[in-house]
């Protein structure tokens, strides 16, 4: 696959809620996930630890209310799209969060992510 197949391969699994299953087919063993500085889990590295990182996120979560995945921007081998959650949180109520994200592909594999979000 080509960086433009993986993102929208990406977005149409986003948007089904397939997030964990996207991991696991899309990402390459060694990917790299980097949040925002100071953030918990800022760096994660190996796909098994992205998939823990991401059911983690998925566990702490009570309710989604609204999601958006935005068209997915390809440049070479780097993908963008914004993403945007109203979401209530087990512990810390209701929020509503936009990121930037930023994927590089390699041999047809999301090979890093790194998220931009206002803090």
């Amino acid at each position: 696959m080509n960086t433009q197949d993986v993102a929208n391969q990406w977005k149409t699994m986003c948007e089904q809620g397939k997030n964990l299953e996207c991991i696991e087919q899309l990402y390459a063993d060694n990917v790299v996930s980097k949040e925002m500085p100071g953030m918990p889990g800022e760096v994660t590295e190996g796909k098994q630890n992205v998939w823990n990182k991401s059911k983690q996120w998925q566990e702490s979560v009570e309710q989604i209310h609204a999601s958006e995945i935005g068209e997915p921007v390809v440049a070479g081998n780097f993908f963008t799209a914004k993403m945007g959650f109203d979401c209530t949180f087990k512990e810390g109520g209701r929020q509503k969060m936009e990121e930037v994200c930023v994927y590089e592909v390699k041999d047809g594999k999301i090979a890093s992510e790194q998220y931009f979000y206002s803090m």
